[in-house]
């Protein structure tokens, strides 16, 4: 089953995420920041990563461009997670190379749906 790695510092949201996914039969891991994420995405490879934006040390928004510009990351499509919720952020998002967005408070189907979408262009 495919893996995701969900990169966000709120322990609370990462566990109700990693459950709506792990129930479905994804494999998935975690990091609590930007830093931490990109190493995992390095080391694992996942097929999809889902990214907050606000963190620290080094936020999502930076997190997924330097993820996009590594030879190594590059063909993992990020959805970038988050409550900010303005046509910016939603622009902002593409263009560090998110190719997906969703609101929080994140419901299952929606996530799902796009889960499932990303992983069957993967192949």
């Amino acid at each position: 089953m495919a893996h995701i790695l969900i990169i966000d510092d709120s322990l609370v949201e990462a566990r109700m995420l990693r459950s709506m996914l792990e129930n479905e039969g994804y494999t998935v891991s975690h990091a609590a920041n930007g830093h931490e994420g990109i190493e995992i995405a390095k080391a694992a490879i996942p097929d999809l990563i889902l990214m907050d934006v606000v963190m620290p040390l080094l936020n999502g928004f930076q997190a997924t461009r330097e993820l996009n510009r590594c030879p190594e990351t590059q063909h993992i499509p990020i959805v970038v997670c988050s409550s900010k919720d303005s046509d910016t952020d939603f622009l902002w998002a593409k263009r560090q190379g998110a190719r997906g967005y969703l609101i929080k408070p994140i419901r299952a189907p929606e996530l799902l749906s796009l889960v499932k979408r990303f992983i069957l262009e993967q192949g």
